[in-house]
């Protein structure tokens, strides 16, 4: 059995029974017998409106599944609700991409022996998807991987986080209510082994990865030919502050991409290269800022800050950051735990390069800040690492 608990106070939520090899076999062989029989493929006009009905049916539900998310993902409820809400955003947008899954005439007559010839390209289903997901936004990111594949026509297999399982299996009771057909999309709670044995199955004609880069590369590399993919992963989103900022405009921004949910999201603001003209002042108000987030119960309609995933986390966040200031990296605010679940908004000025926290995504509420006087510089520091996906 799998035991869901609160990351905040470590409250049972739920015990759900995880799947094994055999309970794989059953969800692969039925979605590949749904994908392989062209007479229960789903019609377009019948996926849009499979997909409308849902984002009603969500409206309808969005304080039960705000709570949902924001108990078993730590995520402080008013950004919880914004998932949400992003999430209905998503299912529908997935229903009007819908009409735009069409083919295109290709152009003829330009040799000798396509004269008088006519063609065309089709787009149909690429065939049953395998989605791992993430804790971080365990909703939304469910939407974006099962919603894009009942639009598209395919049959689904989706593992949450083991973490956050409960606003997955919340989603697709959602998606059957809307009248989507059994095996179209199915959740599998199991370990990452069986995981493994999902992704590169072949039957499986799409991955979609959500998280680690060790992990998502490491399955990219088993997978069955031709198997297609879509890997995410995250990076440290630097940011580089001009001195002809408006100071007033980016700190708050900045300060809410770096300490949003704790800092356990993808594109998390992590380093912020600052003009040394006003680099000063910049840390003075960017610090008083991030000091008087509160944190706490993500329940709590006033937390701004909640708990990390889990408790080891916290540990390895304080390691990281004792070991920039060993090497020299000044404390502006934190650098301290709230509880064994929680740990204060941090930030560091000028922790040396070769610390974690300046080489690594930390995933939790740090915030390292340098000093720099030429731009071109600054860039190449930005670039130096080898994990991009935000910059700023």
């Amino acid at each position: 059995m799998l035991k869901i608990h609160n990351p905040y106070n470590h409250e049972l939520i739920k015990e759900l029974p995880l799947a094994d090899k055999d309970d794989l076999e059953k969800a692969l062989d039925h979605a590949h017998r749904l994908f392989q029989d062209r007479t229960q493929w789903l019609a377009p006009h019948a996926r849009i409106a499979i997909l409308e009905k849902a984002a009603e049916i969500m409206k309808a539900k969005v304080e039960e599944l705000t709570q949902t998310a924001a108990q078993e993902g730590g995520k402080p409820y008013q950004d919880s609700k914004v998932e949400v809400l992003r999430a209905i955003n998503g299912v529908k947008l997935a229903a009007q991409e819908v009409a735009q899954l069409s083919g295109s005439q290709v152009p003829m007559g330009l040799t000798e022996a396509s004269v008088n010839r006519m063609a065309f390209t089709v787009r149909e289903p690429i065939g049953v998807v395998a989605s791992i997901s993430a804790f971080n936004h365990p909703l939304n990111l469910i939407v974006h991987q099962t919603a894009t594949a009942v639009a598209a026509g395919c049959p689904v297999i989706v593992k949450p986080a083991s973490t956050t399982p409960l606003s997955c299996l919340a989603f697709l009771d959602i998606l059957k209510e809307a009248g989507l057909p059994d095996g179209w999309c199915q959740s599998l709670i199991c370990s990452s082994d069986i995981a493994e044995l999902l992704a590169t199955d072949p039957r499986v004609s799409y991955l979609s990865f959500i998280g680690s880069a060790k992990v998502g590369w490491d399955l990219k590399a088993k997978l069955s030919p031709g198997t297609r993919c879509a890997l995410e992963h995250g990076g440290v989103a630097p940011v580089i502050v001009e001195k002809d900022s408006d100071l007033e405009q980016a700190i708050p921004a900045l300060v809410k991409g770096g300490f949003y949910h704790a800092g356990q999201v993808c594109v998390s603001v992590q380093k912020i290269y600052v003009h040394q003209d006003i680099v000063e002042d910049f840390c003075r108000l960017f610090s008083q800022l991030a000091s008087n987030l509160l944190v706490g119960d993500p329940l709590d309609e006033n937390t701004e800050v909640g708990p990390l995933i889990l408790s080891k986390e916290v540990d390895r966040v304080d390691e990281w950051v004792k070991e920039a200031v060993v090497a020299g990296a000044e404390v502006l605010c934190g650098a301290k735990r709230v509880s064994d679940t929680c740990y204060e908004p941090t930030v560091l000025y000028q922790p040396a390069s070769h610390v974690r926290v300046s080489k690594e995504e930390v995933f939790g509420p740090v915030v390292c800040i340098y000093s720099y006087e030429d731009r071109d510089q600054a860039i190449r520091e930005a670039n130096s690492l080898n994990v991009h996906f935000q910059a700023a």
